[in-house]
């Protein structure tokens, strides 16, 4: 089971890599505003971050905002998938070693994970700026509030005393609907992680069957969101090279060095920053211009 799903993510993998060489290579001389060495910096935080259960997204979100990296916030869901997936499947392929969950189960969670970020993806790239502020403000602010939420231990209690390890009937339907609607939420910023984690805890299966679910949902939706913001060209090139470069960098030190480390504080700073970031978009969202 874990070499088909590793197989698929493969293929999934060249499918975006198709694309992206393909547009990288077109526009090289070309390749937009912002500086490759701080995207790798971004990069090599973010998903050293991401490794440790934080996420990337938000983190992202954050220090692209800090920095004013971007000349256009309609491109940042694009960015964040699109720079982020490499460094998501490499997360996957190091952690996804045991399945415990029932193949049907795990391949239609995944699936439906694609086909929501699939559709999540031809919206957003049609969306104007303004809007895509607003969604992005929101969805930052929903994502502190879940990770508030993982930090009390609130969605770990969700999970005591589970013990199933498959999905069937009409709670079978549930998990596939409830992680289409993450998977489309991806493409506007909203990490797909924690909301899963809840909702595989809430329809009762084991704690430990969320990591193959959360990653493998993730390392597959990613590759086809991406490929379709690639095609629109709602991203940015120099900002994706970089945090490709400091994203596997990172990954590789997070899970060979610190995956231990304490991190309480630095993730309650990070909310915190996390919801005043979120809580500017909103409001740049509403400033018309003059």
């Amino acid at each position: 089971m874990v070499a088909v799903l590793l197989g698929i993510l493969g293929l999934l993998l060249l499918y975006y890599m198709f694309f992206l060489v393909k547009d990288l290579i077109a526009n090289k001389a070309n390749l937009g505003t912002g500086s490759i060495p701080i995207a790798m910096g971004i990069g090599f935080v973010t998903d050293f971050l991401d490794v440790l259960g934080i996420g990337s997204f938000a983190p992202t979100t954050m220090l692209l905002q800090t920095t004013k990296y971007l000349d256009d916030d309609k491109k940042l869901p694009g960015t964040l998938n699109v720079a982020h997936t490499i460094p998501v499947m490499i997360e996957a392929f190091i952690f996804i070693k045991v399945v415990e969950v029932s193949p049907v189960t795990l391949l239609s969670l995944v699936f439906s994970a694609i086909i929501g970020s699939w559709v999540g993806s031809k919206t957003v790239t049609k969306l104007p700026e303004k809007k895509v502020q607003f969604y992005v403000g929101l969805a930052l602010v929903a994502t502190a509030i879940i990770m508030a939420a993982k930090q009390m231990g609130w969605l770990a209690m969700l999970g005591d005393g589970n013990t199933a390890t498959a999905l069937t009937g009409g709670k079978l339907i549930i998990g596939i609907v409830g992680n289409f609607i993450f998977g489309a939420l991806m493409t506007i910023g909203v990490g797909l992680y924690a909301p899963c984690m809840a909702m595989v805890y809430l329809l009762g299966l084991k704690p430990i069957i969320a990591m193959p679910i959360m990653m493998a949902s993730c390392a597959g939706l990613m590759p086809v969101a991406s490929a379709e913001f690639i095609k629109t060209g709602n991203y940015s090139r120099k900002g994706t090279i970089g945090i490709i470069i400091g994203g596997i960098i990172g990954v590789a030190i997070a899970a060979n060095f610190v995956t231990n480390m304490p991190m309480d504080i630095l993730t309650w700073i990070i909310i915190v920053v996390i919801i005043y970031t979120g809580i500017t978009y909103i409001l740049k969202s509403k400033k018309t211009v003059a």
